[in-house]
């Protein structure tokens, strides 16, 4: 199974590719929501044309405790429309400190350093890891 991951962002949104047959992933780019504004769609489109994902997956920002974080405000109408551009399943995936970890392996300290397709292979990953050794 083919996977793209996205890690939304209000500024960036960082994509992950993998795929469960290896257990592999890779970070794969980061977009610039506003450089390309409404263009990013077409972007999306583009890499889901080119990748053939049989599953998408959008990180869910979760509060510490669990529940939605103010973020997922903006993440649901991405989501909703990347169900709607594509005839893909689409999951949300728990994002917890993944761009906490994906800044700690890169050693950056700074917002200028983009880490977004890191934190989205992170996610990804995690719910390679869950999917394959739960079936």
């Amino acid at each position: 199974m083919q996977i793209l991951a996205f890690d939304f962002g209000t500024h960036h949104i960082g994509v992950a590719v993998g795929q469960t047959v290896t257990k592999t992933s890779s970070p794969l780019v980061v977009l610039n929501v506003a450089r390309e504004g409404k263009e990013i769609w077409n972007t999306i489109s583009t890499l889901i044309d080119e990748w053939k994902p049989d599953q998408l997956l959008v990180g869910k920002p979760l509060n510490m405790d669990g529940t939605p974080s103010e973020m997922m405000k903006k993440v649901d109408p991405f989501f909703k429309k990347l169900q709607k551009i594509s005839s893909i399943p689409c999951e949300l995936v728990d994002e917890r400190l993944t761009s906490f970890e994906a800044k700690q392996l890169m050693h950056v300290d700074s917002k200028d350093d983009r880490i977004d397709d890191l934190a989205a292979k992170i996610f990804l990953d995690n719910w390679i890891e869950h999917h394959v050794n739960s079936n």
